[in-house]
């Protein structure tokens, strides 16, 4: 337990440094205007490695253009994923790099990226190109993890995009002795993870009042979708290194974060 309370310490002293000298622009310039919030690129931005945690860039009816331009799925980012970046370069011996990569759910760049993450899933639009692509990436051993949506409605709307990829699929309740939980460390005790603008109240965001970790799995009983339903991970990463945000919940979103890496690197 003495290491679990030092996780949430440990991760709020990372600080995202200066972009590297030399370099026209920012590694993901061209999406910003897109994401929530921005960070400047540490100076191994560029440094390729064994991991690399991708985002899903998919289309939404509740995208916004124009010059006040944002995106469903470019909520938290980007500095939540290199929060949680460098929390697992931290926590664990992963060789991962520094900041994530943008992946175009209309590009089969999608299957160069073994792990995929996703937020605000729950407005997500597919087409029938998309979905069939989805289909591949997951044939091909790809595994998704999606967070931060919440309440019935969402639910559905995320499950109607994933019945486009298998029409049969079911999500399951994780249960205690299921191997992601215990990869690296051993999750026996779970709770919500809430995000930042309801964690002093009663964390009930939009409506979505039970937290659920769930799960769909393949035909061989592995995870290959990961789901974080009724919580908001990303906040917790994000929010990580402000005193507003309590090291609990902090703690096991990081810790949630690296058991759900290292089992889509082992499994």
């Amino acid at each position: 337990m003495q290491m679990y309370r030092g996780i949430g310490a440990a991760v709020m002293t990372v600080l995202l440094v200066s972009a590297q000298p030399g370099r026209p622009e920012r590694r993901w310039a061209m999406y910003e205007r897109e994401m929530q919030d921005p960070a400047e690129d540490p100076p191994d931005a560029w440094e390729e490695t064994e991991f690399a945690f991708a985002r899903l860039r998919y289309r939404s009816d509740r995208d916004r253009a124009g010059w006040r331009a944002r995106s469903r799925w470019g909520i938290d980012a980007n500095k939540s994923d290199r929060q949680f970046l460098a929390g697992l370069r931290r926590l664990s011996r992963v060789n991962a790099r520094s900041v994530e990569q943008i992946v175009d759910i209309d590009s089969d760049e999608l299957f160069n990226w073994p792990f995929l993450y996703a937020v605000g899933i729950g407005d997500w639009r597919l087409t029938a190109e998309q979905a069939q692509r989805m289909r591949r990436y997951f044939d091909r051993g790809g595994f998704f993890v999606v967070d931060d949506f919440h309440n019935e409605r969402e639910w559905e709307s995320f499950m109607t995009g994933m019945r486009q990829i298998y029409p049969d699929c079911q999500a399951v309740e994780l249960q205690d002795q299921d191997a992601i939980l215990h990869t690296v460390f051993d999750l026996n005790e779970r709770f919500r993870v809430p995000g930042l603008n309801v964690v002093d109240g009663d964390q009930i965001e939009r409506g979505g009042i039970e937290p659920h970790f769930r799960a769909i799995l393949d035909d061989k009983g592995r995870v290959i979708v990961g789901i974080f339903f009724n919580m908001d991970l990303g906040d917790a990463w994000e929010w990580a290194d402000i005193p507003e945000y309590p090291e609990k919940y902090a703690s096991l979103a990081f810790r949630l974060g690296v058991n759900y890496v290292v089992y889509s690197m082992t499994h």
